[in-house]
């Protein structure tokens, strides 16, 4: 068997988390907070490919206000080579991983990789990419599949077609998120997975595709990135350039499209943590399955997610609720009912309130 060569991880951190909302604001998304253990979500993924034997220094793409503090968070956890690629707005995946791309050796194995998930078996995960890198040594893309463990609407899936090679199967096709019954079809047929947003390719790959698929963002990307301001590990591409490039996710742009697209389907404890239900399911329980964080005072109270960065909370003969506390916000409704987040996020658009985009 070959030798595998070091893959570089690129980290996607340019999302805003509003489903989080009131700890993740613009100003300080959920990928740099401290939601699941110590370390921020951004560092818990730095340290995922922290092997110098297996990977080299990874390429974080994110958004420019937040280069300080995502530098500091690295330089925390022993990452301090880390490049920046800055964006001047956002764009969607398709235009960050090209960015990343076009920096990178043509050869390069990239991993992509959002900077807010959480990967409990990270065995598993290491298991899963040596497994997919063989197949994209042969260029193909390759993606992971997410074993499902419920018929989860929130996902999209993966239909899993031929094995190709150990541990890796071709993409019959990608399905965008299902209803309850749909979702509870696919979980019976056993041939499907969820679509996690982990990526696997070689850089001139990836480009090939793109180029192929959705020019103009290919276009767009190597304009920015060829003007581009670099300041020791920062790059900033040009902002008109990048401005130019259509807003797609790699899934719509390039993975749909693309006809050698390969799935490493794996079990690894997986979550992508976007609501704060999701946070009540992964988070360490009392007695009476609270959760709590903070300084927190509970009774006669059951099955409640309790957060405090901020005042004291004291919940009295309450159940299933969350409730989110900051210094300048309160959040507080029925467990099971998170994604309505969304509506209070509208809302403070709608009033141009401060507290959507500050870091509290």
């Amino acid at each position: 068997m070959a030798e595998l060569r070091k893959i570089t991880p690129v980290i996607l951190s340019g999302g805003s988390g509003t489903r989080l909302w009131p700890m993740s604001r613009a100003g300080k998304p959920k990928q740099l907070l401290s939601l699941t253990a110590d370390e921020t979500m951004l560092q818990l993924t730095a340290q995922r490919t922290g092997d110098p034997l297996r990977f080299v220094a990874p390429i974080v793409v994110a958004n420019a206000r937040h280069v300080d503090i995502i530098g500091e968070q690295l330089a925390q956890v022993g990452i301090g080579e880390a490049t920046l690629i800055l964006e001047p707005a956002a764009r969607n995946t398709a235009a960050a991983i090209a960015l990343a791309a076009l920096h990178a050796a043509p050869d390069a194995l990239l991993l992509v990789m959002p900077s807010d998930h959480v990967i409990a078996d990270v065995d598993s995960f290491r298991r899963a990419i040596d497994a997919a890198a063989a197949v994209v040594e042969q260029g193909w893309l390759a993606t992971f599949g997410i074993t499902p463990d419920a018929p989860e609407i929130g996902y999209g899936y993966i239909c899993t077609g031929e094995e190709i090679a150990a541990g890796v199967c071709r993409v019959e096709r990608f399905v965008e998120k299902p209803d309850r019954a749909t979702a509870e079809g696919y979980i019976a047929a056993g041939c499907y997975v969820w679509n996690g947003g982990i990526f696997l390719f070689r850089a001139d790959t990836y480009l090939r595709e793109l180029e192929a698929h959705a020019p103009a963002i290919a276009a767009a990307a190597r304009k920015a990135m060829a003007a581009a301001r670099i300041e020791g590990v920062h790059i900033y591409p040009d902002a008109k350039a990048f401005a130019a490039s259509p807003d797609e996710s790699i899934d719509y742009a390039v993975m749909e499209k693309a006809e050698r697209v390969a799935v490493a389907p794996v079990e690894m404890g997986w979550s992508d943590v976007g609501s704060w239900d999701a946070l009540h399911a992964l988070a360490i329980k009392d007695a009476d399955g609270n959760a709590h964080h903070g300084e927190i005072i509970s009774i006669d109270t059951s099955g409640c997610l309790i957060r405090s960065d901020g005042p004291l909370v004291a919940a009295v003969g309450v159940k299933d609720l969350i409730i989110i506390a900051t210094k300048d916000a309160v959040l507080v409704l029925p467990r099971g009912s998170s994604q309505e987040v969304k509506r209070a996020v509208e809302a403070l658009k709608r009033s141009g309130h401060i507290t959507l985009d500050r870091a509290s």
